[in-house]
């Protein structure tokens, strides 16, 4: 029981190691997974074609796709056999014929870790009593706004963005960021460009370890952290889709998108040290505008196997959703990560249209 209690302290101190020595390149990754099983489940090929209030964090200019007066978005998701859970709200009001407002929540913990770092008292005797848990959890709110221009086809919109990053009472962080985004409609193709973090998005980080957990630091060979400020540099997402008719009931939407980072090298399907594009592509069939099957693939990757050999990867992604009159149902089943590194999470999230009430 000792050597368990220790491995984990040790790894506890390494996880909130490398929260303060983090690249940029990692920097508030949460924000990359995606929110609403629609989207996943077309492998997050989504900034061209969303019209909802998930636009909020795929493309703030999609918001004016809302047709009612409010819509509000509720979506639940865990990773990693439930390990981290994942979940995310969202709320949209017209405020006129040309313009919609938004908020969005999104939220990615691990609650309950153990933590060990006082698991001997200062006569060097074990006592389990001195375990205590703690949660490491990253929060995201946004508030985003759209704006439908003079200009035929073309809307424009932008998200300002709250970051709150925690881990348990040990540190946290602060952090502000700016993302903009455009779709513009041509004949039967819709493009649309997304930046993120277009100002970059910085993160204060502050420490509040006591002298027991900093001794426990020291003597388990770990840095110990301080304040810093962690940078998310901007990344430029681009997209092209269009909808295929093919009966009066039956339709395919297609989008193409790409990411491009600037960052430097990425595992992504194209990568230099100037930018790394990483091509992803989605797909839903629609009956009558009520059920939809989907499918994406994205997520290409290069990685070596224990024999030294470089094998080529890519993620496919599946999903459905039901239209019930005002309501939408949907699911994924989707990933984080390479197949091989994370196993696959069922994902559902709902997104209701409410009319306003006459007076």
């Amino acid at each position: 029981m000792n050597k368990k209690f220790s491995t984990t302290s040790i790894a506890f101190l390494g996880f909130l190691s490398l929260t303060f020595a983090q690249a940029p390149k990692y920097s508030n990754e949460f924000l990359s997974i995606g929110v609403g099983a629609r989207a996943l489940g077309m492998s997050n090929s989504y900034v061209t074609s969303v019209n909802d209030v998930t636009s909020g964090y795929w493309n703030p200019a999609g918001l004016l796709g809302i047709k009612n007066q409010h819509q509000v978005a509720l979506m639940h998701s865990e990773y990693f056999a439930g390990i981290a859970k994942y979940d995310y709200g969202a709320f949209a009001t017209r405020l006129d014929s040309n313009s919609v407002l938004g908020v969005s929540l999104v939220r990615f913990g691990v609650d309950d870790i153990p933590n060990t770092t006082e698991l001997i008292d200062a006569n060097g005797n074990v006592d389990y009593d001195r375990i205590t848990t703690f949660s490491a959890v990253d929060y995201a709110f946004l508030v985003s706004y759209a704006k439908q221009l003079k200009i035929p086809g073309l809307r424009l919109g932008g998200s300002a963005k709250i970051i709150r990053r925690k881990v348990g009472d040990f540190s946290g962080a602060w952090g502000f960021g700016l993302d903009a985004g455009a779709q513009y409609d041509y004949k039967k193709w819709k493009f649309a460009a997304m930046a993120r973090d277009v100002t970059t998005t910085f993160n204060a980080w502050s420490t509040n370890l006591s002298e027991e957990t900093k001794a426990v630091f020291v003597a388990t060979g770990n840095e110990i952290p301080s304040n810093s400020v962690e940078i998310t540099l901007p990344k430029l997402l681009l997209g092209a889709a269009r909808k295929f008719d093919f009966t009066e009931k039956i339709s395919l939407l297609a989008e193409l998108d790409l990411d491009a980072t600037f960052d430097g090298k990425r595992n992504v399907l194209i990568k230099s040290k100037a930018v790394s594009l990483d091509p992803h592509m989605g797909l839903e069939a629609s009956y009558m505008g009520i059920i939809f099957l989907r499918a994406g693939i994205g997520n290409y990757q290069t990685y070596t196997d224990a024999v030294g050999k470089k094998i080529n990867t890519m993620q496919p992604n599946i999903g459905v959703g039901v239209k019930i009159k005002s309501v939408y149902i949907d699911y994924a089943l989707t990933d984080i990560g390479d197949k091989s590194v994370a196993l696959y999470s069922n994902v559902f999230s709902i997104k209701v249209d409410i009319n306003k009430k006459p007076k």
